[in-house]
């Protein structure tokens, strides 16, 4: 095996890594989204809205260990430790920020695979292309089924990388939309915990609708 034809096959190899992580980061980023957004509604139901819009969680369902429980939790905190509604609202903003942190962790890995995959294809296809016209200079047309059949091997992995990102793009993009609904209950219940009135809640979370607006329109 030459040099070009061992490049050729570990850029099959590559990608087909690449296939096995997207798909193992899809199945767990939907369950992570899944089991958030359940939790979330729940808090969110659980709290209600009462005329003091004081939150009334259930004891039992502080146990859990998803991000909008944990977060919840903290705020909870937060608030029982601290008076100062400035001091309050800049905790409040930190355990949001590091929410959302966890809430859009590994999605980056996804969007590199989606841009790295037809560009491995291609690498693929060249390095087979290649290796086929050096067979061609060195034994001739003699065979012509081995020489369509290395073209065929170059061109499937153009294929192969195209189909990968593809695939994943689809799955990014609904990832991308489920974790910014989820990041919209984040913010909604640090505001309940906060204990802002109705008005001031609408007020404060009208930013984070027009980001979520802005972005789509930019996709």
């Amino acid at each position: 095996m030459n040099a070009i034809q061992l490049f050729h096959d570990l850029t099959f190899y590559a990608m087909y890594a690449a296939a096995v992580l997207a798909l193992f980061l899809i199945v767990e980023r939907q369950l992570f989204f899944v089991f958030g957004a359940r939790d979330a509604a729940r808090l969110l139901r659980s709290m209600g809205l009462e005329s003091d819009f004081k939150p009334s969680i259930d004891s039992q369902m502080l146990e859990r260990k998803t991000v909008p429980v944990q977060l919840v939790r903290e705020a909870l905190h937060a608030r029982g430790a601290v008076s100062d509604p400035a001091q309050l609202q800049d905790l409040g903003e930190a355990i949001y920020i590091a929410g959302k942190t966890r809430v859009n962790a590994r999605l980056w890995v996804l969007d590199t695979i989606v841009t790295a995959a037809p560009l491995l294809g291609l690498v693929g296809t060249i390095l087979g292309i290649i290796d086929t016209f050096a067979v061609l200079a060195s034994s001739g047309i003699s065979d012509p089924s081995g020489v369509s059949k290395g073209i065929g091997t170059a061109l499937y992995a153009t294929a192969l990388g195209i189909s990968i990102a593809l695939f994943g793009l689809m799955f990014y993009n609904y990832l991308r939309e489920r974790a910014d609904h989820l990041n919209d209950q984040l913010k909604e219940l640090l505001l309940r915990v906060a204990g802002v009135d109705h008005g001031d809640q609408a007020q404060a979370a009208a930013p984070v609708r027009a980001e979520r607006h802005t972005l789509h329109a930019a996709r």
